[in-house]
């Protein structure tokens, strides 16, 4: 499948909003001093190990999101890959078949 230049652009894009956003989130969870994320005595609460798992998943989704965007990236600016005609491309004639070619070798 080939994705087209903004469609790569956006999911490339959405890649690296995805590791600042998300870092971001774990940094200030880690630094929370609401009492929500940790106790009194500074253990981590259930809505710190839930919100990190959110952001841990969210980090991993947005950073395969980002890898497929890169890849559209690089394909597009490398051209058409081997083997595989392009779209504006003009078509070229088939070669001969080499059965004519080897029976008429004498």
């Amino acid at each position: 499948m080939k994705l087209s230049r903004p469609v790569s652009w956006f999911l490339l894009a959405f890649g690296v909003w995805s590791w600042f956003i998300w870092i971001t989130f774990v940094k200030n969870l880690c630094k929370d001093g609401s009492g929500l994320a940790f106790d009194d005595a500074g253990a981590p609460t259930a809505y710190f190990w839930v919100h990190l798992l959110l952001a841990v998943t969210s980090f991993l989704l947005g950073t395969a999101i980002g890898v497929i965007g890169l890849r559209g990236v690089r394909a597009l600016r490398r051209g058409p890959a081997n083997g595989t005609p392009d779209a504006t491309a003009p078509a070229t004639p088939s070669s001969p078949s080499s059965s004519s070619s080897s029976s008429s070798a004498s």
